[in-house]
């Protein structure tokens, strides 16, 4: 009887020492330092974020709530950034309905069907398009895309499809149109779309893949059965990354479109709504007055919105593998 009374006596009284041993297990000055660092970094950038809006609010109210009649034109603010929030959303939507299927589709090729030298060669080719400066991409469109379009598919999509809303009008022969621009950041955004798909096809679990096949299923079937599904978040999280990217851009629109005041959903002619980025970069050399508080104040517009594209695509990144369950 006495040695187990002695033995839960010293069982109780050895927790506590084993627990203080525990709590004072000291931690090494790298970690300690890196801690410091992370925890640094994360409130700069709260920081950062926090002034960015502060400063778009208050220097933007005056542009918002202030005199109409001490800014050039007589519109109020709704009625003055509502064609631009349309031109906005229009062009980033255009651009990532271009982008995504061909995105997924490279994407594919790169992880499941291309040979492994192949793919490391596309994945870097691709990679590299993210390098290149916006300026570029629109140089090219203007020289390059507009040309051909305007030659060789407008004239044909404005005889054949001109009973749709979206190819009426008389169709442009410079090419400076919604379209064009639309193409232009399709192929910018392609490569966020294209690497984030790529990298969370090639986290597929081998498992999910093999079993399919042992079933019978052809490549193409294993795929759709456990590839596709278990991407299924990744791919619409990168897409709404790349919208977000399209909505902020802003020289590659500005070399390209040709904007006009009003809503036009039109995307073959010379009339276009412009964006908020590119306008912003038209006006505000020559903005003086209250003028430059509208324009900081359609900035607080176009933060907001991308704020939360990029919220909704984090909320859709965490939202995980949607075919685990099954």
């Amino acid at each position: 009887m006495w040695p187990s009374v002695l033995f839960g006596v010293a069982t109780l009284v050895s927790q506590p020492v084993a627990q203080e041993k525990v709590k004072k297990i000291p931690t090494s000055v790298p970690d300690r330092l890196f801690s410091s660092l992370s925890q640094a970094s994360a409130v700069t950038i709260l920081l950062l974020l926090s002034g960015v809006a502060f400063f778009l609010t208050v220097v933007g109210w005056s542009g918002i709530f202030g005199d109409i009649e001490g800014m050039s034109g007589s519109d109020n603010f709704v009625e003055y950034v509502g064609p631009l929030v349309f031109g906005t959303v229009y062009a980033a939507t255009l651009a990532l309905l271009i982008a995504t299927p061909l995105a997924f589709a490279v994407a594919l090729f790169i992880s499941h069907y291309a040979p492994r030298r192949l793919a490391q060669t596309l994945g870097y080719v691709v990679d590299l398009l993210a390098a290149i400066p916006s300026v570029v991409f629109g140089i090219w469109g203007i020289t390059v895309v507009a040309p051909l379009l305007s030659k060789n598919v407008y004239p044909w999509a404005n005889d054949n499809l001109s009973f749709i809303p979206f190819f009426s009008g008389t169709a442009s022969t410079s090419g400076r149109t919604m379209l064009t621009a639309g193409m232009v950041l399709a192929m910018m955004i392609l490569p966020i779309i294209t690497a984030i798909s790529r990298e969370v096809f090639l986290q597929t679990p081998r498992l999910h893949e093999e079993a399919s096949l042992a079933l019978g299923a052809t490549k193409w079937e294993m795929i759709r059965q456990a590839v596709i599904p278990y991407g299924r978040s990744g791919v619409i999280s990168g897409a709404m990354l790349g919208l977000g990217r399209a909505l902020g851009e802003t020289m590659a629109v500005a070399i390209i479109l040709s904007p006009s005041d009003g809503y036009f959903w039109s995307i073959l002619t010379n009339q276009n709504s412009n964006t908020i980025a590119s306008n912003i970069a038209l006006k505000f050399p020559e903005a003086y007055g209250l003028d430059v508080n509208r324009l900081i104040a359609t900035g607080l517009v176009l933060f907001l919105l991308s704020f939360g594209v990029n919220m909704l695509a984090r909320r859709v990144a965490n939202s995980g593998f949607s075919g685990a369950a099954g």
